[in-house]
């Protein structure tokens, strides 16, 4: 059981232990009409209008009363007290009216909450309610509220309002604040739909019971534009100030507001309510906002029912107020001003439906709590009721609302302006095209994410394609030169074929640059994968010629040097360098083709953070998008290429290694290509990795590939064939070989193997010198014994002439061989260690 159910089954309870005394028909004199008044006034939430709306009904009853063919012989008399717009002392205040002599023939109240406990108990005592001001959408349940009617229109005649005005300024995305009221709930309920009918998005829906601080705050969070808020003025004041503190506010956002607010109510009781903005700040939030609402006061200046005008009630309604100590002149108007033509218009429905009900014979005199055949009277005779009041045509719908046209303002300068209005029956609107927007613009519902594509610089892009095109002249003029000189034994040897298939790989290199920095710039997203697959093919197959000629090269070098019996004369045989090459093109083509036909490449966005505009100030984002190429299982496929391509270059820098020395006639400019494959294997070592993590900068990636490419391409071309060039301009009719041709001078190893062969052959005869000075020495000792020992000198001095003959052949071959060949040193050296032996 809902908190309203509760109090209405209270209520019914008393009404049946009471009953016994409430017999006895109509308390008090017989010409005297009495209905009862529940105004909210004293409240510290939700809706106080009663403090404008009782000044206007007192007004009401006087004219009535004046009327002289109206209620003829009868005086309508009010009874009110204050239910401060809480439902249960509203229910307190409607027991006291009716348990309270005289007895009431109906019931005027005023804010929804108090108008749905009334109008739900109403019905057991057959009382007409009738209600100048509750906008809830609930109460037009006629199953819940049987007998109640309001001069105040519906909430949900502003939504209408509002999805038209969404479609003017072309608002497809909104947000919804609301106060967790009934009113405002079913209010939103009502929203949702229509706005689902009209195809607006509603991206958040938020809801506060008393501090909207996190509410607003998700708002932000959501990006929220145009928002249409839902609470009383209390909590409109907070709601305005947390605007302000979270930016919520100016150009970038539009607010829609309830348009029963008194004109300056984001002003006045801020410290009293212990908002923490100031006046200013309040303003500077509220500029710009929309408000819709019912047509409260007559907009023509007719003459109404009461004989009067809309602004000579004003005048009037002022006049009141003033007295009763509202400072009007200083506009400072109390709660419920705009509501107080309702409240004067209810009145005067009451008085013309107890008008009607007298003039088809039924005497209000006899009217009881338990008379449902009067109060059918009543009903009838309101439901019919129709007549031009302060506040407009005054007419209910079956559902006892009123039907009325909603009025759009606008908040400008601190003062709210008509922009129009707007009839829901006939889906018009009236537009005065007066709007005014911050920025001179209307605001958009969203930000506007402009996309953005990343290119390549263009400077960048024409440098680097004056590079390559540099480069691929100098391959064509290099295989001109190759094929022209191609009888020249500097040319001849070096294996022209393999040379030219390297220059058509570096040609096809630097187109791939070419198509490196080819992007959106100028290619439409439907061709660029095209591209995308000429840069794979053109980059991998002219790798793989330029790289595979000179792999090639070296291992049959390689093959040179590690065959033991291979005979030195032997010629190479170029269709084995040409089937080398062929075979790892023919890798290339069966990982390309496959990569091709299975798993294509395509063109992927990668897209970055938004970004603000340099030099605008609209509501506008960035959102940078980079093209790339990839495909599904584009890591597999490049692990596939990359371990590929990797293999065959560690390969090759081993190969480089090994032959770093080497020399042979059959390949003359070997050295040179291992000095180009280095260079080659360590660039891209290093430029693989730094490719794809800089991949995401477009002129960096874009500059070190091809940088990278580049760098590789000309240095092979000035390793290999520029001692070419020299040679021939040196030599133009020459055929042998200078300087400049490796191959006709003596190779370091072997100035160093000479050299060490020289400093052993000195070693070796300074040790003979020692042996043939201590041989002399032994000589003259031999001569100073021998004039002692007569026998055993001859005998000693015989062998002493053998061993002197014996150890100085050597001597000699040594000194006649002082300037002899390396070769020969060495055979002289191992005799004489043979000797010594």
């Amino acid at each position: 059981m809902t908190s309203d159910g509760a109090v209405t089954f209270w209520i019914f309870l008393l009404c049946l232990i009471a009953s016994p005394h409430l017999k006895g028909g109509v308390a008090g004199r017989p010409d005297e009409l009495h209905i009862g008044g529940i105004f909210p006034i004293a409240g510290k939430g939700g809706w106080q209008g009663g403090q404008a709306c009782m000044p206007a009904a007192r007004l009401a009853l006087d004219d009535v009363n004046k009327q002289p063919n109206l209620l003829p012989g009868f005086k309508l008399i009010l009874h009110s007290n204050d239910s401060e717009c809480e439902p249960g002392l509203g229910a307190s205040v409607m027991y006291n009216l009716l348990y309270n002599k005289p007895q009431k023939l109906m019931l005027l109240a005023g804010c929804s909450t108090v108008c749905t406990t009334v109008a739900e108990a109403a019905k057991m005592w057959n009382l007409i309610v009738l209600c100048y001001g509750a906008s809830s959408p609930a109460l037009s349940d006629r199953k819940r509220f049987p007998t109640l009617f309001r001069t105040h229109p519906s909430a949900t005649v502003h939504n209408p309002t509002r999805i038209k005005l969404m479609k003017k300024f072309g608002w497809s995305r909104v947000a919804i604040l609301q106060q967790a009221e009934e009113v405002f709930i079913s209010t939103v309920e009502d929203l949702e739909n229509r706005c689902m009918e009209a195809g607006v998005e509603i991206v958040t829906r938020q809801s506060f019971l008393s501090d909207p601080t996190d509410a607003v705050r998700n708002l932000r969070r959501q990006d929220a534009r145009i928002i249409v808020g839902l609470f009383y003025v209390v909590a409109a004041r907070r709601v305005l100030c947390e605007m302000y503190k979270q930016q919520l506010y100016g150009r970038a956002h539009v607010w829609f507001f309830i348009g029963w607010y008194e004109d300056n109510w984001y002003e006045v009781n801020l410290k009293a309510e212990g908002i923490t903005c100031t006046v200013e700040q309040m303003r500077i939030a509220a500029e710009g906002h929309l408000t819709t609402e019912a047509l409260m006061w007559n907009q023509n200046n007719q003459t109404t029912i009461s004989g009067m005008t809309a602004e000579e009630f004003r005048h009037r309604l002022n006049q009141a107020l003033i007295e009763e100590g509202y400072d009007i002149n200083h506009d400072r108007y109390p709660e419920g001003y705009q509501e107080a033509p309702l409240a004067y218009d209810a009145v005067w429905s009451v008085a013309l439906a107890f008008n009607k009900t007298m003039e088809r014979n039924k005497s209000l005199r006899d009217f009881t709590y338990t008379d449902k055949e009067i109060a059918d009277e009543i009903y009838a005779a309101m439901n019919s009721t129709q007549f031009l009041g302060v506040s407009g045509v005054v007419a209910f719908s079956s559902q006892g609302d009123r039907i009325a046209l909603t009025q759009i303002e606008q908040m400008v300068n601190g003062k709210y302006e008509k922009l129009g209005y707007y009839d829901t029956q006939l889906d018009n609107l009236s537009w005065l095209n007066t709007e005014q927007w911050i920025g001179g613009k209307v605001p958009q519902d969203r930000t506007i994410v402009t996309h953005v594509l990343r290119t390549v610089s263009l400077p960048l892009f024409v440098c680097m394609c004056t590079i390559s095109s540099c480069g691929i002249f100098v391959a064509f003029a290099l295989i001109i030169f190759n094929i022209w000189n191609k009888h020249r034994r500097v040319i001849q040897s070096s294996h022209p074929v393999c040379n030219t298939i390297m220059l058509i790989g570096v040609i096809i290199c630097l187109i791939s640059v070419i198509l490196l920095g080819m992007d959106g710039r100028f290619v439409s997203p439907e061709e660029y994968p095209k591209i995308c697959q000429a840069r794979a093919w053109l980059l991998s197959t002219g790798f793989t010629l330029a790289y595979g000629a000179m792999f090639s090269k070296v291992w049959r070098v390689h093959r040179f040097t590690t065959k033991a019996k291979t005979d030195p004369k032997k010629k190479v045989e170029p269709w084995k360098l040409y089937t080398m090459v062929s075979g790892l093109l023919s890798i290339d083509l069966v990982i390309l083709l496959s990569w091709q036909i299975f798993d294509p490449l395509q063109r992927y966005l990668e897209t970055f953070p938004l970004e603000d505009p340099v030099s605008t100030t609209d509501d506008i984002k960035i959102r940078p998008e980079l093209e790339h190429c990839e495909s599904q299982r584009n890591s597999m496929w490049l692990g596939l290429v990359y371990g590929f391509k990797g293999l065959i270059l560690v390969f090759g820098l081993f190969l480089a290694y090994e032959t770093r020395s080497i020399k042979v006639k059959q390949i003359n400019d070997s050295r040179y290509v291992g000095m180009s494959i280095y260079n080659v294997v360590v660039l891209c070592l290093i430029t693989a990795p730094v490719g794809m993590v800089i991949a995401s900068q477009q002129d960096a990636s874009f500059a070190f590939v091809a940088l990278a490419v580049i760098f590789c391409c000309f240095l092979s071309m000035l390793l290999i064939f520029v001692p070419k060039v020299i040679e021939v301009i040196r030599h133009p009719k020459d055929k042998a070989e200078s300087k400049y041709n490796p191959d006709s001078a003596i190779s370091k190893e072997d100035e160093e193997r000479y050299q060490k062969l020289v400093t052993e052959n000195e070693e070796l005869q300074r040790l003979i010198t020692q042996k043939e000075e201590k041989i002399r020495v032994l000589r003259q000792r031999l001569v100073e014994r021998g004039d002692a020992k007569g026998t055993e000198l001859n005998g000693a001095t015989g062998a002493a002439a053998a061993t002197v003959t014996t150890t100085s052949q050597p001597a000699s071959l040594i000194n006649t061989s002082a300037h002899a060949t390396p070769a020969a040193t060495l055979a002289i050296t191992q005799d004489t260690h043979e000797h010594r032996t």
